[in-house]
Formats: structure tokens, C-alpha cells, sequence
């Protein structure tokens, strides 16, 4: 097994060819995930007029916590003036279902599959390495 699915990280952040802060989202986003990952999210979400994508092509699964870290991050984004985009959402996927089941994928601005990766080619290699791995 590919141990590196089961440990939520964070890789970036990185910039897209708009602007936006781009951080991928790697492995399970459950319980332990939001131990890990919410200190990072918050300090990114408590700017002022963030644009921050959260790309979930990597997420292997999400359940409620982590559906909760989500729905904070794009309420702090919000509350700031700022722009919460999520990419790598499909319909087939634990995200999309989960987003589906509850109600909320109209809640979320979902970046189309068909538009360029969130990271662009303009934006080279994201600007760190893994953040925040437990």
C-alpha cells in the first residue's frame, strides 16, 4: 500500500496563472486531517480578500470533519472578502458524493474539469514542499 494516501497533507502552496493561491489536498481529509490541516487553512482563510483554490484531485476520502474543514475555510474566505474555489471535484468522487449527499455542492464554486489545472502552466512548480504532514 501507498502509505502517503492515508496521511493528510498539504503540498504548495503554489500560485495559478490568475493569482490564486493554489494548495493541494492529499490523502484522507477526516478526523486526523483537520488535527493537521486546520491551523494551516485558518491562517490562509484570515487574510483579507484570499483567493484560495483547494485542489482535491488527491483526496483518497472525506467525511463529515472534513467536509466541516471545508465548509470553514469558505466561510472565513467569505466572511474576509474573499474567493474559496474548490478543484478535482467529480461526480464519481468521494468529495462530489459527499458534496452531493449533504446538499452542498451549490454551496462550493467548483473550478470545471475542463479549464486548465488549478496550478497552470504560467505558475512552474508549487513554491513548497509538503506543509503540514503529520
Amino acid at each position: 500500500m501507498d502509505e502517503r494516501q492515508y496521511y493528510p497533507r498539504i503540498v504548495g502552496p503554489g500560485r495559478a496563472a490568475d493569482g490564486a493561491t493554489v494548495l493541494e489536498l492529499h490523502g484522507e481529509l477526516d478526523i486526523l486531517a483537520v488535527s493537521v490541516l486546520s491551523a494551516r487553512l485558518d491562517e490562509l482563510t484570515g487574510v483579507q480578500g484570499a483567493d484560495l483554490v483547494l485542489d482535491l484531485r488527491a483526496v483518497a476520502f472525506i467525511d463529515c470533519a472534513g467536509l466541516s474543514l471545508l465548509s470553514r475555510a469558505r466561510c472565513r474566505t467569505g466572511q474576509r472578502g474573499g474567493r474559496l474555489r474548490l478543484a478535482g471535484v467529480t461526480d464519481g468522487g468521494s468529495v462530489g458524493r459527499l458534496l452531493r449527499m449533504t446538499g452542498l455542492t451549490g454551496h462550493f464554486e467548483l473550478v470545471p474539469d475542463d479549464a486548465p489545472g488549478p496550478a497552470g502552466d504560467d505558475a512552474g512548480a508549487a513554491e513548497g514542499a509538503d506543509i503540514a504532514v503529520a
